[in-house]
């Protein structure tokens, strides 16, 4: 699944908690992110490809170092750290493991390719997991469970005041939701 995908994801668990902080929806939110950070090496595999020695860490290390047990176990360390909410340290588990089972399903790359996830580690290498029906990361599952993920934060934006955007302005947030609210308005009920 995209980036975007996967963070909506996250944002629809943690919107779950009612008495939920920013930071504890932040832990959940970044939780289901970080696995792709192992991503990042695409840079500079991209820079260095016409090198003599170029470095393969995108197509080495993407959905092995962040798409694992130990990862998980970290993340999820770190959730109940910050937050020190042990609900809030699972939904961050949640969060990460959804991430795994959206990139198992919905990640199958243009040319047919697929990366198993060696879930395992740091404990083992294998199993790695795939599944033969993977669908294309583009197909129309990953695009209607986008739109449907976003049409949730709307609703959620609209009826509680909180958005995505909150985890990076909460001035960004409020002009967000008071936009959306004046664009929306609530139906005004009548008796009679």
């Amino acid at each position: 699944m995209n980036p975007l995908t996967h963070l909506f994801v996250g944002w629809s668990l943690a919107t779950l908690g009612r008495d939920a902080r920013r930071v504890d929806r932040a832990c959940i939110v970044v939780a289901g992110l970080v696995p792709d950070l192992d991503g990042l090496g695409f840079a500079a595999e991209l820079a260095t490809r016409e090198s003599e020695h170029p470095l393969l860490w995108w197509s080495q290390f993407h959905h092995v170092l962040g798409h694992n047990l130990g990862a998980a176990v970290l993340v999820t360390a770190a959730a109940f750290a910050v937050s020190r909410r042990g609900w809030v340290a699972a939904l961050a588990a949640a969060s990460f493991h959804l991430h795994l089972l959206g990139d198992l399903v919905g990640a199958r790359g243009p040319d047919g390719a697929q990366w198993p996830i060696p879930y395992l580690l740091p404990f083992s290498a294998t199993p790695e997991w795939t599944v033969s029906w993977q669908w294309a990361l583009n197909a129309w599952p990953n695009v209607a469970l986008t739109v449907a993920l976003l049409t949730h934060a709307f609703w959620i934006a609209w009826s509680r005041g909180i958005s995505p955007l909150e985890l990076l302005s909460q001035r960004a947030n409020d002009v967000f939701v008071a936009t959306l609210r004046r664009r929306v308005p609530p139906t005004i009920s009548r008796e009679g």
